[in-house]
């Protein structure tokens, strides 16, 4: 796509990664995420609160008006009282500092003298205690791409929020695990100008990440937000972007809504503002067909309506892939009404809803040809808040593109989380004390960088004997760091060891087998027993297989499982005669090639149990015995 070639398009990004320490950013407690029943839940409820200025920030005026509890679940063994704000935090963890630290001088970034926290406020219940802790470590940086320097603004090192279980109209269900743990916020300027060269940044700075060994990996340990806005429109932060073949293409499409956007401006600056008025037209739907509508008004429900005057065939315009005007007011009143979705007469009659009722709507809200209404069906106070916040949007679109959060769909197109956030959610936080970074810990770290991308790429091919796209695959794999340390504590070829995280893991995952859940102390553990002949190479994919199965289990219960007991050579080379006799007329036919023929019936039974060329080795001496004679 080039949608954004022909007008000025500012990209910025905010990559955010998770840090591999021991410990969480301002307590004892480890990393790890866990599936195990919670020890306990508690409930909350969180308020809005003035900054030092007297001010209270856009945001969290509107979490705080969805009026949700919040339940914490947590464990008596990995979860203190830090993370339920019953203990005050403790001094920030300096592994944490010095990677990031790391990360700062491989951008070219400018440290603090002095590392600071501030807590900047949070109300959607992501975290205990209305705010997120936050430390800048460094500034003003700058990474070189092929289409000129993008600047990195700030470097920050914050706690991540607690996981999200599970949501409903009245409360949401936070998991207590994932909150405190260490992550790195990178902000670079918004020098980008297209979603292709948004994808190489977030993928060299990615890789500089990844260089420390000291990042999580799999889904949900990293994650790019994306500052969008072209000539005329607005700056637009899109959430929650996994995966960087996603980035152009959601680059692409923001600035294709922005563009659509500015035409609806242009089409409705003649019409009238909407007047505010809200009507009740539940009785005109007394005897509707339409099941929603009827199941709606069973249960006590309302319908009620708001009229658009000049707005007939706006709500139909496209922008974005299979979205339209009337999807963007439509995921307001979900946010702001927790209602399913709206009705309008630009796509009416339609759902169950009849001509005559289309008619009887129009006739009470006095509707001329020209107009457009919106009804919202459902509990009323939901549903007058749902049409107020389509009226505000409404009014919006005369401007023409609203500076909001939004987040990431599956395929690229995006939808409205909340208000873009103030200034007034960050002040300082009192009960950490700051972190001095002397000259003498910088000059240490400034002699242990980690090796960049090429010069690690080629050592791997020296070192190691890999091919120049093995070696790329591997540097740039979160697998990295645990290759080489196999490969110098183990007697297995390192091609092997490659090929195993690069070939045989990509095939497990399109299977659906979640190889990132797999700890790297398990990995470490299969690829020692192989060397010690515990298996052979051919057994490594029913082996992780097994495991992504049996949670919770060890290499030896796969290998027990399996029947993956080593077996004694002597009997590989007595079943390799009997196989030779079975088939005595193909190895006459054949010759030494009858040994390619007769391998798969000999590793049905040894398969994983002897390595491959071992039985190949075996096999082959004892045809050529029988040719010689």
């Amino acid at each position: 796509m080039n949608i954004g070639d022909k007008m000025e398009v500012k990209i910025g990004l905010e990559i955010h990664q998770q840090l591999d320490t021991s410990k969480k950013l301002f307590c004892n407690c480890p990393t790890i995420l866990r599936d195990d029943e919670p020890h306990f839940t508690i409930m909350r409820m969180l308020r809005p609160v003035a900054s030092e200025l007297g001010e209270i920030d856009q945001a969290a005026i509107f979490e705080f008006e969805k009026k949700k509890y919040f339940y914490y679940q947590g464990y008596y063994d990995s979860v203190c009282l830090v993370e339920l704000d019953e203990e005050p935090p403790h001094e920030i963890n300096k592994e944490s500092v010095m990677i990031s630290l790391t990360v700062a001088l491989m951008l070219n970034m400018i440290p603090v003298d002095e590392v600071h926290v501030m807590r900047k406020i949070v109300i959607d219940g992501s975290n205990t205690t209305g705010f997120q802790r936050t430390a800048k470590i460094a500034f003003n940086g700058w990474i070189d791409d092929e289409d000129g320097r993008i600047s990195i603004r700030s470097l920050c090192l914050e706690e991540d929020s607690a996981r999200k279980i599970s949501e409903t109209e009245d409360y949401i269900v936070y998991r207590l695990d994932r909150l405190g743990i260490p992550l790195i916020e990178i902000t670079t300027g918004p020098e980008i100008h297209s979603g292709e060269q948004a994808r190489r940044v977030a993928l060299k700075i990615g890789r500089i990440l990844q260089s420390t060994g000291k990042v999580k990996r799999g889904i949900g340990t990293i994650r790019q937000d994306l500052n969008i806005s072209i000539e005329g429109g607005a700056r637009v932060e899109i959430k929650g972007v996994q995966e960087l073949k996603l980035i152009p293409i959601v680059v692409d499409y923001e600035i294709m809504r922005q563009k659509n956007l500015l035409k609806i401006r242009d089409l409705i600056k003649n019409n009238p503002l909407p007047d505010g008025k809200i009507y009740d037209v539940t009785e005109i739907f007394s005897s509707t067909e339409c099941k929603i509508i009827k199941k709606a008004i069973q249960n006590n429900g309302k319908v009620l309506a708001i009229l658009l005057k000049g707005f007939k065939g706006i709500l139909k315009e496209e922008i974005q892939p299979n979205r339209r005007f009337g999807t963007e007011l439509a995921d307001y009143a979900k946010v702001y009404g927790g209602i399913g979705g709206i009705f309008h007469t630009d796509e009416l009659p339609a759902y169950g809803i009849k001509e005559d009722e289309v008619k009887l709507l129009r006739e009470k809200l006095r509707a001329e040809d020209k107009d457009c209404i919106v009804i919202v069906v459902g509990e009323e106070k939901a549903c007058r808040n749902a049409l107020i916040a389509i009226i505000r949007r409404i009014e919006q679109a005369f401007i023409g593109v609203p500076s909001e959060v939004r987040a990431a769909n599956p395929d690229g197109t995006t939808h409205f989380m909340r208000p873009m956030p103030g200034a007034a959610r960050m002040y300082p936080e009192t009960d950490i004390p700051p972190m001095v970074i002397t000259e003498e810990l910088l000059n240490q770290i400034k002699s242990n960088l980690p090796e960049t991308f090429e010069i690690k790429i080629n050592r791997f091919m020296k070192e190691y004997g890999l091919s120049y796209d093995l070696a790329s695959l591997i540097v740039d794999s979160p697998y990295s760091s645990i290759f080489e340390e196999i490969v110098k504590k183990s007697k297995i070829n390192a091609s092997l060891i490659a090929s195993t995280f690069e070939y045989t893991f990509k095939m497990l995952k399109r299977e659906g087998i979640d190889v990132d859940s797999f700890d790297k102390n398990i990995i470490y553990e299969l690829f020692m027993r192989m060397s010690n002949g515990k298996f052979a190479k051919e057994a490594i994919t029913d082996i992780l297989r097994w495991l992504a199965n049996n949670k919770g289990k060890g290499i030896d219960d796969a290998i027990k499982a399996l029947s993956l007991i080593p077996v004694d050579l002597v009997e590989v080379r007595k079943k390799a005669k009997e196989i030779i006799d079975e088939n005595i007329e193909i190895v006459k036919k054949e010759g030494e090639r009858a040994t390619k023929k007769l391998m798969g019936e000999i590793m049905k039974i040894y398969r994983g149990k002897v390595d491959g060329k071992i039985i190949y080795d075996i096999l082959n001496e004892e045809i050529m015995k029988v040719l010689k004679n």
